[in-house]
């Protein structure tokens, strides 16, 4: 019998004081392998770190790490890897549209073997309904052109629903400013042999608060041109 993957999974936030606790009860809940939860909280004006701070006090499975000099979200996953002592690092967004009952499934996968895995909207029995029609064909063009230039080994590179055995950050360290890091970490994984592997899931609405990712059509074009430079430069071997 396999003995079971240690986890942290890592949540970096900034104003998500009404999501953050059903997700961490999400989480605990579904997840029966040895975890913890660290929230890396970028010094939320809404108080997400308080919050937070409560439920750790009576929940020794939860940790917060509140940043008061940094912000962003490629360095509060890093952050959260590098704080992190367990076999396996997990992480996801926080407005709920991330079910955790995928958790499991995901590091299903790492223990048959797996280096990385991921949510994926992409492949069969995958789905995006949660999110307006504008935001969906951004998504799938961003993705399509990550796939022809870097390989069709991976359908959904902007998934941001990742595990990964902690030793893979040995040999990777997350670049990037925003969603373009798993473009990057994807793509770099690849070119190391690593093996990715991707679950199905349908990514959901966001239960409260505002998207980080944009509103309009200059939001996407202003986050999409460094999808595209990224994709450009793995493309040429950078």
């Amino acid at each position: 019998m396999t003995d079971p993957l240690s986890l942290t999974v890592i949540l970096p936030t900034y104003n998500e004081r009404e999501n953050i606790p059903i997700l961490i009860e999400g989480i605990l809940r579904h997840v029966q392998t040895p975890v913890t939860v660290l929230v890396v909280d970028d010094n939320s004006p809404d108080g997400t770190w308080q919050v937070v701070e409560a439920i750790a006090a009576r929940e020794p499975r939860v940790r917060l790490l509140r940043r008061t000099t940094e912000r962003g979200l490629t360095s509060a996953i890093w952050a959260g890897i590098r704080a992190a002592d367990t076999d396996a690092v997990s992480w996801m967004d926080c407005d709920l549209a991330m079910p955790p009952d995928l958790i499991p499934h995901l590091l299903a996968r790492l223990v048959a073997g797996a280096d990385i895995a991921i949510g994926s909207r992409y492949v069969a029995g995958g789905s995006d309904p949660g999110h307006s029609l504008m935001a969906r064909a951004f998504s799938v063009t961003i993705n399509l052109f990550a796939s022809l230039l870097l390989g069709w080994r991976v359908r959904d590179y902007t998934s941001g629903f990742v595990a990964a055995r902690r030793s893979v950050f040995d040999k990777i360290t997350l670049r990037g400013d925003y969603g373009e890091y798993c473009i990057d970490l994807l793509a770099r994984a690849q070119r190391l042999g690593l093996r990715i592997e991707e679950v199905p899931y349908a990514c959901g609405a966001r239960f409260s608060g505002e998207s980080k990712t944009g509103a309009n059509i200059t939001d996407y074009l202003r986050r999409g041109w460094k999808y595209v430079v990224t994709i450009i430069r793995l493309a040429i071997g950078k």
